[in-house]
């Protein structure tokens, strides 16, 4: 196990080609993933925490249904629509990058959107109630909220992004794990740990948590901000 810990940081110190192609693949994936998830759960979160028409609550439930939504019934969802026999196999998405962005926007949009809403549904009246009485208009009212609720989108999007990163199920599936290709970090630790290639597995290991420390270290700042 010692030994396994230096061959991994050495491997980190001296830029192993391979362990950075890993971690290219990943950051394009994660940070691609996460920022599309936001751009679309944001408006919807917005749309489901302050708006009032019919059907809305229907909408929150079946967005909190698809929160818990196992990635591995993402990804088999995608390689039906996808492989050979989908009805989207002329696109040649399969095992690529394109598509591991895809379903992980899937997954993580609902979790943007649930996260907006929770906070919006706690501070959209209030926030109306003070825009109604200097005269706002809608359009200014709208971006009262959202400048109330900055803070909680940066928040919302690191937990987006630690979604991206942690994920194994979905990606693995329509991405295949290929090497030099759509291997990322949580699937090349499975990989090369099931090979016994222990040594890029710890290494991967190292960086993945410190990475999730980064992040987490971010979100506890932000919780605090929030909770002032």
């Amino acid at each position: 196990m010692k030994t396994a810990l230096i061959r991994a940081l050495n491997l980190i110190i001296s830029g192993n080609e391979e362990l950075l192609n890993i971690l290219a693949t990943t950051a394009k994936m994660a940070l691609s993933s996460s920022f599309i998830a936001l751009i679309i759960g944001v408006p919807l979160g917005i749309l489901l925490g302050c708006g009032r028409f019919r059907g809305r609550e229907s909408l929150i439930v079946i967005n909190r249904t698809l929160m818990g939504m196992p990635p591995v019934v993402c990804g088999l969802i995608f390689y039906m629509l996808f492989s050979g026999v989908g009805p989207f196999r002329h696109l040649q998405w399969m095992f690529t990058v394109k598509l591991m962005i895809l379903a992980q926007v899937v997954l993580i949009t609902p979790l943007v959107a649930g996260n907006l809403e929770s906070h919006l549904a706690k501070i959209a009246s209030p926030v109306k109630e003070t825009a109604k009485g200097l005269g706002l208009g809608k359009s200014k009212t709208l971006l009262l909220i959202v400048n109330e609720s900055l803070y909680q989108i940066v928040f919302t999007y690191l937990l987006a992004f630690a979604r991206a990163i942690a994920e194994v199920g979905a990606i693995s599936m329509v991405g295949g794990a290929i090497a030099w290709k759509t291997n990322v970090m949580t699937t090349a630790i499975m990989m090369y740990t099931n090979r016994g290639d222990f040594t890029l597995g710890v290494a991967l290991g190292i960086i993945l948590i410190f990475l999730s420390l980064l992040v987490n270290t971010a979100l506890s700042i932000l919780q605090r901000r929030l909770a002032e």
